[in-house]
């Protein structure tokens, strides 16, 4: 049995004016890095064994406090990585909102395949598989005549859509639902693995030092992606 904290990557620059996707060079801002620490602060109690970042620096950046706090190393996994977004990776969300294909995105997400990128399928897809690797990989064994051994705990730093796209897997949704589900800077969601029962979702979204947030409007929300 592993318990999976899939954390979001930290506040930057770019994410409520470009679709960042997998360009280099982009890191937390000053707030980003203030959320990071916060995160690291508020699981330093929890029994960490491993943390898994997407080699994209934003989610370095949030994983690397964390991992220190354990003393442990940042490994880092591709398939953690942010979708390809192919020729819309860079572009202002104003230049994307004016393509047709951005409203298939809202209402049909499914069918999609961003130009020369990736389908939000074969994302889901990817980033599961990666997932339920490494919950084997940590699960303890069972031994006959002896009690449960604890669950691993693991963390997992990616990004938004990354994590919504695990989430709406881990809770039987539609993946043309997963808009509905929202996932902030550097907040917390945990799912629980294990092999041949029901996977539990146990928080979504959650937010180290607690604070109101508004409800997104869908504008903002469509342009959080990053």
């Amino acid at each position: 049995m592993t318990l999976i904290l899939l954390i979001r990557h930290g506040e930057n620059d770019v994410m409520h004016r470009r679709l960042a996707g997998r360009l280099p060079g982009v890191h937390l801002n000053e707030n980003g890095r203030k959320q990071a620490q916060s995160l690291a602060k508020a699981l330093e109690h929890a029994p960490i064994e491993a943390v898994y970042s997407s080699p994209l620096e934003r989610a370095l950046e949030t994983a690397q406090p964390l991992a220190e706090m354990r003393g442990l190393t940042v490994r880092i996994r591709p398939a953690l990585s942010e979708v390809d977004y192919g020729e819309w990776q860079g572009r202002t969300y104003k230049q994307l909102r004016r393509i047709k294909l951005w409203k298939t995105v809202q209402e049909d997400a499914a069918s999609v395949r961003f130009p020369n990128g990736e389908t939000l399928v074969e994302v889901q897809q990817r980033v599961v598989q990666e997932l339920e690797n490494l919950a084997r990989q940590h699960a303890r064994p069972v031994e006959e005549g002896k009690p449960p051994p604890p669950e691993a705990v693991i963390a997992a730093v990616a990004h938004g859509d990354i994590i919504r796209l695990a989430l709406a897997h881990y809770l039987n949704m539609a993946l043309n639902d997963f808009h509905r589900l929202v996932v902030f800077p550097a907040s917390l969601s945990l799912v629980r693995v294990n092999q041949g029962e029901r996977p539990l979702v146990i928080h979504i979204n959650q937010i180290a030092g607690f604070m109101w947030q508004p409800a997104p409007q869908p504008k903002s929300d469509k342009k959080a992606r990053s």
